[in-house]
């Protein structure tokens, strides 16, 4: 093990429960990340031996860095869950995680304050202490991903609602019907996450195979089930017509969604992470252009729309940030 040099002074943890992987951050209050492990989770062992895992890599963490004062623990999680009782309520990734009190787990193995966020939340707060909305009081956070999960920092403070469910955009209706998202056809969800543009090109494309037309990325009918948004965007780069008009029918719907947003919130920025961040010459100019017919100009005018700038890093901060800004929440 390499030899640390343990100068005295504050460490947070951050932990990161994933339904595939879990991982542990150590770092400082200026986000400088000392140390990170991670294992797989293997949710058919169920909860108590997942956390037993955590607990037994904590202590070798603080055996290793004991020279240092563990100020508190950050947890970031899928919902639902309850951070103001610290409960997690049975989240789809993690079966079996009913009522599970983990911040008065890790409180009472450990004698220090912990706090949890959904990841969405975390995700957030990693993006605007550390990220694209660095410097701003009012930020939207969008993960754009598998699934569209949000975070609000409203007036220089996260915000989470009544029970948790503050930010849950994805769950709006854009149509009456539509690809699935959130349980909800045609929902915000349904249009603009991996998921939901995988669905709208397998419909897409299924209608015009049907019909005798060519689809230059996807030929047969046997390749259907093999489509995804990385399939999509990757074709759509190159120009092929098929590919560019299912990113537009989503990009058109982004920016319907994002015009609720500014009308309802009219923050300074919108950050917009993962499918976005990585296509933002397909989808920028065209969510300009509903911007423009759809949201209050003068709100628009004062909001950013940008990418996500901490990538594949962000789930090493998120519940950094969790550990650290507890007051913000």
């Amino acid at each position: 093990m390499t030899e640390i040099n343990q100068t005295q002074g504050d460490i947070y943890l951050g932990l990161d429960i994933g339904g595939t992987k879990c991982a542990i951050v150590v770092g400082d209050a200026s986000f400088t990340i000392k140390k990170k492990i991670f294992f797989e989770t293997r949710v058919e062992r169920g909860y108590e031996a997942i956390l037993t895992d955590f607990q037994s890599h904590i202590r070798e963490l603080l055996t290793e860095f004991s020279g240092f004062n563990l100020k508190r623990i950050g947890i970031s999680c899928g919902g639902p869950l309850d951070s103001k009782t610290g409960m997690i309520y049975s989240p789809p990734n993690l079966p079996g995680w009913d009522s599970v009190p983990i911040t008065k787990i890790f409180k009472d193995a450990f004698g220090v304050d912990v706090a949890i966020q959904n990841d969405a939340n975390a995700c957030a707060l990693a993006e605007w202490l550390m990220g694209a909305g660095r410097g701003t009081s009012n930020m939207i956070f969008l993960t754009f991903g598998t699934g569209m999960g949000s975070g609000l920092i409203l007036n220089g403070r996260l915000y989470s609602g009544t029970n948790d469910l503050g930010g849950e955009v994805g769950h709006v209706r854009l149509e009456k019907s539509g690809p699935v998202g959130f349980g909800k056809a045609g929902s915000f969800e349904g249009f603009c996450s991996g998921g939901g543009i995988a669905q709208l090109a397998k419909s897409m494309v299924s209608a015009r195979l049907a019909n005798n037309q060519q689809v230059d990325f996807c030929p047969t009918v046997e390749m259907i089930d093999e489509i995804d948004t990385k399939m999509v965007a990757i074709a759509a780069q190159a120009g092929d017509p098929v590919a560019y008009e299912i990113i537009k029918i989503s990009a058109e719907y982004l920016g319907q969604g994002l015009s609720i947003l500014i009308d309802i919130l009219n923050p300074e920025c919108i950050v917009i992470g993962s499918i976005y961040a990585r296509n933002v010459d397909l989808f920028k100019p065209i969510i300009d252009k509903v911007l423009q017919m759809e949201a209050i100009p003068s709100a628009v005018e004062v909001c950013q729309i940008k990418p996500a700038e901490l990538g594949d890093a962000i789930g090493d901060y998120a519940a950094l940030c969790v550990a650290i800004y507890e007051d913000k929440f």
